[in-house]
């Protein structure tokens, strides 16, 4: 089954914790603090994989989660950090942000590894605590949380042409004609449902990636039929290749069909609709009467567009077409076709706001990731660490925002899950 989105939750290792340990030997006396830091959590990695070309892996298998960093311990001892996790994706994958649509990634070279998300930092032991006043500190600092975020995965296949045109015109009968690929060929509308690739080589040694994208019709870019699902495909096409039934054995007009779908290619970008084309007259063997060709002809001689006349059943012009093909590529530079003006990778402080205050019911209720790192820093029963709160508390203008939200002495002021009396010094 062809996969070419999906949407996955990853999640970075949490930091371990600092430990709280006084050294302990005997003819020791007053051994001090020694407690060690806490490990670092997993990173998360987005690689590569050269032998993957779908992203069904993540059909069902859809959260990811890097391992966590182990706490510290006595005699300054470290805690192990986490291992980082590289999830494989195919070449062609962008990754985006689920919530805002951003472009964080675009892995779409040969071994291609991209920080996505840190994992949090190891706690402090509180042997980084002891100062000349404080030489007993009780407390160390907690690791920080790792970052969980829902990302977006596109496929967008990696093809130096692509097959354009309404269904039924011969896109899967010419692939199968000049390449090794076996899409399913049958005579009515939407046979094919997923694209196909399939490389070309000329007479004269050279080659080059090809790909049938189907169900692209009128209103596709809108999402009518298959064809909002695979437009993306044609974004990274360096030329393609428009095919148009010319036989009138539908009834079709083939000037109107190839306005229709540059239509499409414009509503849905416009770079794309400036893409380099060459117009494929198909069906030859089959015409009926030249009349459809011939306005063809003309239409694409007035806004000079190339075009070729063929049959993908019988051969017929199609060693001229891919031989031109050939020589159009060789001036075609190899872009990057999403334009991302940063590489971002998330930090734990992306999108989070320092902390917040609340008044409900008389009580001021303090919340945010300022908070949940200074309480997991502190012993409420040691007078030391309680005096390190409050410091943090001036420093970090939370004392300042209780004021201006018009704290009292005597108000109740919450912290997580501890209460305490304001008062004003």
């Amino acid at each position: 089954m062809f996969v070419d989105y999906t949407k996955i939750i990853i999640k970075s290792g949490d930091g371990g914790n600092g430990a709280v340990s006084f050294r302990r030997e005997k003819y020791v006396a007053a051994g001090g603090p020694d407690g060690g830091d806490g490990g670092k959590g997993g990173d998360i990695y987005f690689v590569v994989d050269p032998d993957s070309n779908t992203l069904i892996d993540f059909r069902y298998n859809k959260k990811f989660k890097a391992q966590n960093g182990e706490n510290g311990s006595g005699a300054h001892k470290y805690g192990k950090s986490g291992d980082d996790l590289a999830i494989k994706v195919p070449k062609g994958t962008v990754v985006k942000d689920a919530k805002t649509g951003e472009v964080i990634a675009d892995l779409s070279e040969d071994g291609e590894k991209e920080l996505i998300l840190p994992g949090g930092r190891g706690g402090k032991g509180n042997s980084h605590f002891a100062t000349s006043t404080r030489q007993v500190p009780r407390f160390a600092q907690d690791g920080e949380k790792g970052l969980e975020k829902e990302l977006i995965l596109e496929l967008k296949l990696l093809a130096d042409v692509g097959l354009i045109g309404f269904p039924n015109v011969g896109k899967s009968t010419l692939l199968s004609r000049v390449t090794a690929a076996t899409p399913k060929i049958a005579n009515y509308h939407f046979t094919t449902i997923y694209p196909n690739l399939g490389v070309v080589k000329t007479e004269y040694g050279d080659s080059f990636v090809m790909a049938d994208i189907p169900g692209v019709i009128e209103g596709a870019s809108e999402g009518v039929g298959l064809g909002i699902q695979f437009l993306r495909h044609i974004e990274r096409t360096r030329l393609l290749l428009h095919v148009i039934d010319c036989s009138g054995s539908e009834g079709r007009d083939p000037v109107k069909d190839y306005e229709i779908i540059n239509k499409e290619l414009k509503n849905y970008s416009e770079k794309l609709s400036k893409r380099k084309q060459i117009i494929v007259a198909n069906k030859a063997d089959v015409m009926q009467d030249d009349k459809g060709y011939k306005n063809l002809e003309k239409m694409a001689k007035e806004n000079n567009i190339e075009i070729f006349k063929i049959s993908a059943v019988t051969g017929e012009g199609l060693k001229e077409l891919f031989s031109h093909v050939s020589e159009v590529l060789k001036n075609l530079p190899k872009e990057d076709l999403l334009e991302i003006s940063e590489r971002k990778v998330y930090t734990l402080k992306e999108d989070e706001k320092a902390f917040d205050i609340e008044v409900v019911d008389g009580e001021f209720i303090v919340t945010g990731p300022a908070i949940e790192k200074l309480m997991g820093r502190i012993n409420i029963g040691d007078n030391e660490s309680m005096a390190y709160f409050e410091r943090n508390l001036n420093d970090l203008g939370i004392n300042d925002a209780l004021r201006e939200k018009g704290v009292k002495e005597g108000d109740t002021v919450k912290f997580l899950e501890w209460e305490f009396e304001w008062f004003d010094y």
